[in-house]
């Protein structure tokens, strides 16, 4: 039987990380994006917004699986927020339990717990404490799941993503770094787990500086594999704000970094 995940904001940097990683026999990508994009084996497209209600229901029908990346991916103004990455995410939500969607991941970020103090050892299910109205969507977004799952019974695995990219740029990388590949082992992991309910768990790979809890996201069946180690001689010191808040310098926005 066919298996068929749906991928919210294909076009983006994360996205285009999961489409080659997520890519298994007996299972269809549907990538969903505002930017056009060109399907390839064992891929559809539906070229739309999150915040369309119609594209989304459309998008969400016979999905197994909604892996929700879409959204601003960092600080943007209170409307811009509200509409794409709050809105939108209540539409992705509301689109797959009309759709009868089994499991919704949930793209969630560090900075919904940003102005947290950077150094303490952070348990999966640490409170929000966001950094920026980006912070404040990622927190919204994880409360929708909480809601999702008790009142209408959905799967929902929410990943508080860490720095994922090639390599960490700075110190402060070394503990969030979340390689492409432990990207595509941590959403496999939360689409594959059995029967999760509601979970929050951080994203990030096995890293020897790591001050975030893996027992959460290892818990689903993630076994991370990579360390940032490797990049220590190469990165840039930490700032005052990666060595004060959780959040890094997406704290700096605020009065509290002053």
């Amino acid at each position: 039987m066919t298996q068929r995940v749906l991928i919210t904001g294909a076009a983006g940097r994360v996205g285009a990380i999961l489409r080659p990683r997520l890519a298994r026999d007996g299972r269809v990508l549907r990538l969903l994006d505002r930017r056009p994009l060109e399907a390839g084996a064992g891929e559809e497209v539906v070229t739309g917004s999150v915040t369309d209600p119609d594209v989304m229901l459309e998008a969400s029908a016979g999905v197994d699986a909604v892996v929700h990346l879409a959204g601003h991916p960092g600080e943007n103004t209170w409307p811009e927020i509200l509409a794409v990455n709050i809105d939108g995410t209540h539409t992705v939500f509301e689109a797959a339990r009309q759709a009868g969607v089994p499991r919704v991941v949930f793209a969630s970020s560090n900075h919904a717990v940003g102005y947290h103090p950077a150094g303490q050892d952070a348990p999966d299910d640490l409170v929000p404490r966001p950094d920026t109205f980006y912070g404040v969507s990622k927190a919204a977004g994880e409360a929708l799941g909480s809601l999702y799952h008790d009142r209408h019974g959905l799967d929902v695995v929410c990943l508080r993503i860490g720095t994922c990219a090639e390599h960490p740029g700075d110190e402060r990388g070394l503990g969030t770094w979340l390689s492409p590949d432990d990207c595509g082992r941590l959403v496999e992991a939360a689409i594959s787990a059995p029967k999760p309910g509601f979970r929050v768990v951080w994203g990030i790979s096995a890293n020897t500086r790591a001050r975030w809890s893996l027992d959460g996201a290892r818990a689903l069946g993630y076994e991370p594999r990579d360390d940032a180690e490797v990049f220590a001689d190469s990165v840039t010191p930490a700032t005052a704000a990666q060595k004060t808040f959780l959040g890094g310098d997406f704290c700096a926005f605020g009065p509290e970094a002053k």
